[in-house]
């Protein structure tokens, strides 16, 4: 409800996805500009926003599922903002994270654990999982997308064995919401075909 107020009464909103963010904003009756903005945003964007709110206007980043910031291209402009326009008031509203939410629904204890993010695309990537059976601080929770799930499963099975135990949630707050767990060998049988859709957070206990 207090998403819902503050969008009412803001006079832009800025959203990586805007197709999502229209939807959502069209559901609730809400007409306001929705404009683009993500991780390859150029200087410009960044300077016309912080003259936007220096001139008094009042602009809400969203995100289509789960809340900004996290491993999201939100992160740059809030730091710029902080940096470059330190009057600017920034208010949060708290709301779902992947990460908090798999943790949640597949039941691992998540009195400590280690957040990684996305794992390198290439450089990197072998040293990157390698590292993982050094952390003590476990569980250990990874994002990644559907295109490289499969190989992300592949370097863990060489690092932790087939046996190894792991938990799998996707898409999130959408409608095909799903927590799996099971062994790596499992897992490499089970996604696949449509349940290799939307975005994955995968946990290593």
């Amino acid at each position: 409800m207090r998403a819902l107020a503050v969008l009412k009464e803001v006079d832009l909103v800025i959203a990586e996805d805007t197709r999502s963010a229209k939807k959502i904003l069209a559901h609730f009756e809400i007409n306001k500009p929705v404009r683009r903005y993500d991780d390859y945003a150029g200087v410009g964007v960044y300077e016309k926003i912080k003259k936007e709110l220096n001139d008094g206007m009042r602009i809400a980043l969203v995100t289509d599922a789960g809340m900004p910031i996290i491993a999201d291209p939100g992160t740059k402009l809030v730091s710029f903002l902080k940096k470059e326009a330190g009057k600017v008031k920034i208010e949060v509203i708290p709301g779902p994270t992947a990460l908090t939410t798999a943790l949640a629904g597949l039941g691992f204890n998540a009195s400590r654990f280690t957040f990684l993010g996305y794992p390198p695309h290439q450089k990197g990537r072998a040293k990157f999982f390698n590292q993982l059976k050094n952390i003590e601080a476990r569980p250990v929770v990874l994002y990644e997308s559907p295109y490289r799930f499969q190989k992300t499963l592949a370097a863990l099975s060489e690092v932790f064995g087939l046996n190894q135990e792991i938990g799998v949630a996707r898409e999130m707050t959408k409608i095909y919401e799903e927590y799996w767990r099971g062994s790596l060998a499992e897992a490499k049988g089970y996604f696949s075909g449509e349940k290799l859709r939307g975005e994955f957070v995968l946990i290593i206990p």
